[in-house]
C-alpha cells in the first residue's frame, strides 16, 4: 500500500508528532490502519457485468419479455410489479426477502433496487446481494441506480406504480 500525502498535509502531523513525541512507527501503523478500515467500509459484492440500466429494464417491462422478478429492498416499491419488501438493513425485512426467494428455483432471474441514496451509502443493497450468495442464486442484478430513485427513474419518465393519496 502506498501513500501518497501532499507536502501540506505533512506539516500539521509533523507539528503534532513533535509536540506529543509520539513515535513515528506508532503514527504511521495507526494511519494505515484506520485508512485500511475505512477502504474497506462499504466494499461493493457485484460486479459491472450484474448492474442492470434503467433504460434496459424499461424496456423489458415494456416487451413484456423475460422480466425479471423484482424487489423493492428499500424504503417504496417505485417499479410496478415490484415486490415490496422493505428496508432490509432491518433484520425483520431481510428475513422476508429470503423468505420470498427461497421459493424461487436457483436460476430465476432476480433483480433488485433500493433507490434510497447513492449505492456507496446505501444500506440495503448489500445485505440483499449477500443473502442472494448465500443462498446460492445464479442469475440476479442490481438496478442500477447510481443516484436514487428519483433521479435515476422517476425523473426519467419510466414506469412507476400510482400512488394512492386517498385517505
Amino acid at each position: 500500500m502506498k501513500i501518497v500525502c501532499s507536502h501540506y498535509l505533512l506539516l500539521p502531523i509533523k507539528f503534532f508528532m513533535k509536540k506529543c513525541r509520539i513515535p513515528t512507527r506508532c503514527f504511521l501503523f495507526l494511519i494505515i490502519i484506520i485508512s485500511q478500515n475505512s477502504l474497506a467500509q462499504n466494499p461493493e459484492n457485484w460486479t459491472s457485468s450484474q448492474l442492470t440500466e434503467p433504460s434496459q429494464l424499461a424496456a423489458i417491462m415494456k416487451s413484456n419479455k423475460d422480466v425479471p422478478v423484482i424487489f423493492s429492498i428499500g424504503p417504496a416499491a417505485i417499479i410496478p410489479n415490484s415486490i415490496d419488501i422493505g428496508m432490509v438493513k432491518d433484520e425483520k425485512n431481510l428475513d422476508k426477502f429470503k423468505e420470498h426467494i427461497s421459493k424461487l428455483p436457483k436460476s430465476t432471474n432476480i433483480l433488485i433496487y433500493c433507490g434510497c441514496c447513492p449505492f456507496a451509502h446505501c444500506p440495503d443493497v448489500r445485505p440483499a446481494i449477500a443473502a442472494l450468495q448465500n443462498m446460492h442464486f445464479t442469475n440476479y442484478h442490481l438496478l442500477d441506480l447510481p443516484h436514487n430513485i428519483k433521479t435515476d427513474w422517476i425523473d426519467k419518465g419510466y414506469p412507476i406504480n400510482k400512488i394512492n393519496t386517498a385517505k
